[in-house]
């Protein structure tokens, strides 16, 4: 991840957390890193860091738990990064409809009739509106870490879907791309056969 990316995912970090905090109930920073779905040792630095920059008061309770609060300027950073958050996912739609459409017209160019996806977010449901524009079709969606569908396909697990699933895998997050991609690889899944739609920059 480059210094851009690194950015970009920790202004995503401190926006979600601020939003968490924003009702001022108690609460744990397992409970935290479990809604935000992030390590526990991460909530404590970036919470950390919002007090010490004066976004975040602490109150502390019996039996360690906490509350903790939003200050004035707290309130306003949310918002800040809220508008930095809408306008990076923006652009990040733009590259992701110009590179899907582009990847899925080479594809069906060299007579690719389906492909499968691997990751779920919100960047894949951008992909999937290019591959419907394509006219190929969907054979199958991998995610370790998601149980519902996906536009009606049943999500199945990294193993289960490699060992199902047609090629090419297109690697449809930009979060952990390239974690996944050494993940197929492991399966067994050829380097030629996982591409990733799109990097974030």
């Amino acid at each position: 991840m480059n210094d851009g990316s690194k950015t970009k995912q920790e202004g995503l970090h401190s926006l979600l957390l601020l939003s968490e905090l924003e009702s001022g109930e108690q609460i744990s920073q397992r409970e935290i890193a479990s809604r935000l779905g992030i390590a526990v040792g991460l909530v404590n630095a970036y919470l950390k860091t919002l007090t010490i920059k004066g976004f975040v008061q602490v109150k502390a309770f019996p039996r360690n738990r906490y509350a903790y609060l939003l200050t004035p300027s707290g309130f306003a950073e949310k918002s800040r990064l809220a508008y930095q958050q809408v306008t990076y996912f923006n652009k990040l739609f733009r590259i992701a409809r110009a590179d899907s459409r582009h990847l899925f017209k080479q594809l069906s160019a060299e007579g690719v009739e389906s492909v499968a996806f691997c990751g779920v977010d919100e960047f894949t449901e951008i992909v999937y509106l290019s591959l419907q524009e394509a006219r190929l079709k969907l054979d199958g969606v991998f995610d370790n870490n998601r149980t519902e569908p996906f536009f009606g396909h049943q999500v199945l697990s990294l193993e289960s879907g490699v060992a199902d699933s047609s090629r090419p895998i297109i690697i449809t997050t930009v979060r952990n791309s390239e974690s996944l991609r050494q993940q197929l690889l492991a399966l067994g899944v050829a380097d030629e056969d996982v591409i990733i739609a799109a990097q974030a920059d």
